[in-house]
C-alpha cells in the first residue's frame, strides 16, 4: 500500500513537472521575436541629409554565419552606400532581411532624411488691395476662370462661396450644416472639392452651380485641412507633416510626402496652393508661407507675411493669415486671413 501511494505520488509529481514545462514552452516566450541582429548606420541620432550616402552594416550579436543581407527603405530595395538625393524626405523605415545558416530574420530601424539646404527667405510687394468679408474665417482660397472660390470654417458659420474678387461681391453661396467645420478647397475637372475638419468627410460640388454632387471619406489622413491640385493629382494636408496624394476619381490616398527642412519635420501644414511647380502652404497659427518641393517634401523657401496683419481692420475676432491663391490670368498671388477685411495681391521677391 505504501509502495502504491509512493508510486502515485511520483506519477503526480512528474505530471506537474511535465505540465509546467508545457505551459512555459507554449507561453509568451514561444512567440518572442528574435533579435540576433541590429542595423548600424552612419546617421546622426537617426538623421541624415539627402545629399549624403547611407552606409549600412549589420551588428551580429550571436556571431552567426551570414549568407546575405537585403536592405529596403519603405519596401524599396537599396544597397549599402546608397545616395539619398532621389528619396523622399522625412521619417522612413529602414529594413534589413538577413539570411544565415538556413534561417532568416528581419530587423528594422527608423531614419529621418532631411533636406540638404536651408530654406531661402523671400519678401513680398503689395500690388493691389481688394475688399474681403471680415466675417469669413478663411480656410481655402482658389481661382477658377477668373472667379475666386472660398471655403470658410467655424461651426454654424462654414460656407462655400464664389466671389468677384475685385469687389468682394458674393455670386453664389452654400452654407454647410451646423455640425460641419469647413476647411480647404480645390477645383479640378469642373468640380469643387471641399474638406471638413474632424468629420472625416469631404464634399464635391459642381463648379458653376455649387450644387453638391457627392461626398467622400478620408483614408489614413488624420483630419481635413488644406487642398490643392496639379496634373490630375489632388494634394491634401491633415495638420501633420504629411501631404497626401489623392486619386481625383476615387479620392483614395495613394501616397504622401513629408514636409521637411534641413533641421527637421514641419507640422501643421494647412491651406495650400500649387504655384509654378511648387506647393505654397500656410502653417496653422503662423503668418508665413512655406514653399515646398512636391517631389520630396523639401521646404525650399519661406515668405513672412506678418506685417500684412497690421494693415487690416483690427478687431476682437481677427485671426492669423490663412488663404493663398494664384490667379493664372494675372500671374500673381493673393493672400488673406481669418476674418480679415482685405485681400492682398502680392509679388514674391527673393
Amino acid at each position: 500500500m505504501k509502495f502504491l501511494r509512493f508510486t502515485m505520488y511520483i506519477v503526480k509529481y512528474l505530471f506537474i513537472i511535465f505540465l509546467s514545462g508545457f505551459i512555459i514552452s507554449c507561453g509568451s516566450n514561444s512567440g518572442k521575436k528574435k533579435d540576433d541582429f541590429l542595423i548600424k548606420t552612419n546617421t546622426e541620432k537617426g538623421n541624415i541629409t539627402n545629399n549624403e550616402t547611407l552606409s549600412l552594416s549589420i551588428i551580429n550579436k550571436k556571431k552567426h554565419v551570414i549568407d546575405s543581407v537585403v536592405y529596403k527603405i519603405n519596401n524599396q530595395t537599396i544597397t549599402n552606400n546608397t545616395h539619398l538625393l532621389d528619396f523622399k524626405l522625412g521619417k522612413q523605415t529602414l529594413e534589413a532581411t538577413i539570411y544565415f545558416e538556413g534561417d532568416v530574420q528581419t530587423t528594422t530601424t527608423a531614419i529621418t532624411i532631411l533636406n540638404n539646404v536651408a530654406p531661402k527667405i523671400y519678401k513680398y510687394k503689395i500690388i493691389n488691395e481688394y475688399p474681403h468679408d471680415i466675417t469669413s474665417y478663411t480656410q481655402g482660397l482658389e481661382f477658377y476662370n477668373g472667379y475666386l472660390y472660398e471655403s470658410t470654417g467655424q461651426y454654424k458659420e462654414s460656407k462655400l462661396r464664389k466671389l468677384n474678387y475685385k469687389t468682394g461681391e458674393v455670386l453664389k453661396n452654400v452654407d454647410l450644416a451646423n455640425d460641419y467645420f469647413g476647411e480647404g478647397l480645390t477645383i479640378l475637372n469642373n468640380k469643387v472639392f471641399q474638406l471638413t475638419w474632424k468629420k472625416n468627410i469631404g464634399f464635391v460640388y459642381d463648379v458653376d452651380t455649387l450644387e453638391k454632387m457627392s461626398s467622400f471619406k478620408y483614408g489614413n489622413s488624420k483630419e481635413g485641412w488644406g487642398l490643392c491640385n496639379h496634373n490630375n493629382i489632388i494634394y491634401k494636408s491633415d495638420g501633420s507633416e504629411k501631404i497626401w496624394l489623392l486619386n481625383p476619381e476615387t479620392l483614395v490616398e495613394e501616397d504622401y510626402i513629408q514636409v521637411c527642412t534641413n533641421k527637421g519635420l514641419i507640422t501643421q501644414i494647412n491651406e495650400m496652393e500649387w504655384i509654378e511647380g511648387k506647393i505654397y502652404a500656410n502653417r496653422y497659427q503662423k503668418n508665413g508661407v512655406a514653399i515646398i518641393n512636391p517631389k520630396n517634401g523639401g521646404v525650399i523657401g519661406v515668405v513672412d507675411f506678418t506685417p500684412l496683419k497690421e494693415q487690416v481692420t483690427q478687431h476682437a475676432k481677427l485671426d492669423v493669415l490663412n488663404g493663398i491663391a494664384y490667379n493664372p490670368q494675372t500671374k500673381t498671388i493673393f493672400v488673406t486671413g481669418k476674418r480679415w477685411d482685405k485681400l492682398f495681391e502680392v509679388e514674391i521677391l527673393e
